[in-house]
């Protein structure tokens, strides 16, 4: 059976899923969306110009939503990327931005008969997630972020420079925000199978999880955006979703405990969240867990008000 990815949002991030998915080969067809219609259609034939170099064919379709309905997976990578640019460094200081840009782009996909997993990228991403599907009324499962996945590929990568081994040696998680308010959950990092805190020290680790919050700081001010870090992270869940992997992964998704979107791990398969994962935190973990859990689902219930009346009487 043909394979189709959808990407909303052809920029850095959108441009880097784009050529990761294509050179892989990890579908047979492809549509792109984006307000810049120019854009779209010159990075459509800039890959169509690269097919007979490519190990495997596809096609691509711009900038039409109804092709959108049959695809397996459509990824959210919308976004305006000079808002990042703040005293705080805080990803919320996207959302003006992307959460108008959610709420219209829904009023197209809802149109849909979808039954594919919607994999939002977009800032702050934990609440576009929220509020895709709060827009779309798509079932829950179905509507992932990112997450922490990328965060925790970053404490990994720290750990691994830190303790010179393997990033794929080291294991667990980075939960909460994918922003400010996450933490790296240390009772459940091993190296080798061998935990953490018998390797690492108190203030070792507390600078660990700094570099992993901040990795993508370094990144983004030296060349002005990210783009491969998350768009591996975008094409690894694609990739499972397509396979039906059925994978631990952390993603953000509806958490029932906190009424919220959060990055927390799940088992992701072709339907989207197969089945909860539930981690033995400490009390402290669990702690800083609700908290981040109460700033994202506050963030998100002021937004879809604002959302809800400014577009109230209006006939979209």
């Amino acid at each position: 059976m043909a394979r189709k990815i959808g990407i909303i949002g052809m920029g850095n991030v959108g441009a880097a899923v784009a050529h990761g998915a294509i050179a892989q080969g990890l579908a047979d067809s492809y549509v792109f969306i984006d307000i810049n219609d120019k854009k779209a259609e010159a990075d459509a034939q800039d890959f169509k110009d690269a097919m007979a170099n490519l190990p495997s064919y596809a096609k691509i379709v711009v900038n039409d939503y109804a092709a959108l309905e049959d695809a397996d997976v459509i990824i959210s990578s919308l976004g305006n990327i000079q808002l990042q640019h703040n005293a705080g460094e805080d990803r919320f200081a996207e959302f003006p931005f992307t959460r108008e840009a959610v709420y219209h782009v829904s009023q197209e996909l809802k149109k849909l008969d979808f039954k594919g997993v919607l994999v939002v990228i977009s800032n702050p991403v934990d609440a576009v997630s929220a509020l895709y599907q709060k827009f779309t009324g798509w079932p829950k499962e179905r509507v992932i972020g990112t997450g922490t996945l990328l965060d925790t590929s970053r404490m990994k990568a720290a750990v691994a420079d830190d303790l010179n081994v393997n990033p794929k040696s080291v294991s667990g998680y980075n939960l909460g925000e994918h922003g400010n308010s996450q933490f790296t959950a240390w009772s459940q990092v091993k190296v080798k199978g061998q935990d953490i805190t018998a390797l690492t020290s108190q203030e070792e680790r507390q600078a660990l999880f700094m570099a992993s919050m901040k990795g993508g700081h370094k990144v983004f001010y030296g060349k002005g955006y990210t783009s491969y870090g998350i768009a591996s992270a975008a094409l690894r869940l694609a990739a499972i979703v397509l396979s039906d992997g059925l994978e631990e992964v952390a993603v953000s998704s509806y958490q029932e405990a906190y009424q919220t979107y959060l990055g927390y791990p799940v088992i992701l398969g072709r339907q989207g969240v197969a089945a909860p994962v539930h981690l033995s935190l400490t009390a402290e973990e669990n702690h800083l867990l609700e908290e981040s859990a109460t700033l994202i689902r506050n963030r998100v219930e002021e937004s879809f008000a604002y959302l809800n009346n400014k577009y109230s009487n209006t006939n979209e």
